[in-house]
């Protein structure tokens, strides 16, 4: 199979039937085999009964339905677990991604041997002061920190390779990241294409300034993951080692200066060094305690069940159901 096309959505009815028209429409001038993966996260409007409408009518529509609202994050994970195209496309339901653009994508991984490509909507039809802005200072503070050089992280429209896919873990809402986690896990050669951005035609934006301040603190994570994430004794021994010698060398200070400067001078316990040297000491201690917990942590880990798979459309293979 060429292409498996993944769609996470919550609560499109209006824009599903258009979106996979135009999809169906791009796949047969091509001449691709194709699978379009439509992920039902929790909506309660009339969204599943279209995408089993679809799927009834064309065998490649393939369909998962969440029992609840798990995220964007979520939804990807059990569509790249599904997907089965060599070349898989993310794309939003909300009309406003190109299907126009998945054949160039579709080149760029298959023949110009890029792991991962990143849309890029240079020319955005959003609000200036709500997204835009934002937008540009996330996308600068992620390049800064992640090292991955993306002009649009939030962009929904990407194209990876199948080995890609199935060997990152979508978690908790770092979808925004999937570059920076693809990079972590080895798969370096990443690119970036300008993509047409278009008006949303139905409905509202389901994310609202929150998503900013949430993708900030996501940034953070990511940084110490992709660093730290199976080492957390380099970072947190580290620390501890480092506050420890320091609260040891103020207690070998006043004990050399007790016993042989000042005698005479007043208790150790009234002088300010002897509360800084014990609470660095108190404080390495429980540092380096932290950073032995989580490499014990990290050895014994075992796949969290994240999300409750409510029901399936034209999937031939049996998945595993998760709960959060």
């Amino acid at each position: 199979m060429n292409l498996s096309v993944v769609i996470p959505l919550l609560n499109e009815e209006e824009s599903l039937k258009e979106l996979h028209d135009w999809i169906v429409a791009v796949m047969q001038s091509n001449r691709f085999l194709y699978e379009i993966l439509f992920i039902d996260d929790g909506s309660t409007d009339a969204s599943w009964a279209i995408i089993s409408e679809l799927s009834a009518n064309n065998p490649n529509v393939k369909g998962i339905r969440f029992a609840k609202n798990f995220g964007k994050s979520q939804a990807l994970h059990a569509g790249f677990k599904a997907a089965q195209g060599d070349v898989v496309i993310t794309m939003d339901a909300d009309l406003q991604d190109n299907p126009e653009e998945i054949p160039e994508l579709y080149d760029l991984i298959q023949n110009q041997g890029y792991d991962l490509v990143s849309g890029w909507k240079k020319k955005r039809y959003d609000s200036v002061i709500t997204k835009n802005i934002p937008s540009k200072l996330f996308n600068w503070a992620a390049r800064r920190t992640s090292g991955v050089k993306l002009n649009d992280f939030n962009c929904g429209l990407k194209a990876y390779k199948k080995n890609v896919i199935k060997n990152i873990e979508v978690r908790g809402e770092m979808h925004r990241y999937i570059p920076v986690l693809a990079k972590s896990a080895g798969f370096g050669n990443i690119g970036e294409k300008i993509v047409q951005h278009q008006a949303r035609k139905y409905g509202k934006t389901k994310f609202g300034m929150e998503r900013f301040i949430n993708g900030f603190l996501d940034l953070i994570t990511i940084w110490f993951v992709s660093k730290f994430g199976r080492r957390p004794m380099h970072l947190f021994g580290a620390l501890g080692v480092l506050m420890f010698i320091i609260g040891f060398g103020f207690a070998l200070y006043l004990g050399v200066d007790k016993l042989f400067i000042n005698p005479t001078a007043r208790l150790i316990t009234e002088r300010p060094e002897f509360f800084i040297s014990l609470t660095s000491m108190i404080i390495g201690t429980q540092l380096f305690l932290a950073g032995f917990l989580g490499e014990i942590m990290v050895r014994s880990r075992k796949d969290e069940k994240r999300y409750n798979i409510l029901e399936e459309l034209n999937l031939a293979q049996e998945h595993e159901q998760y709960s959060s």
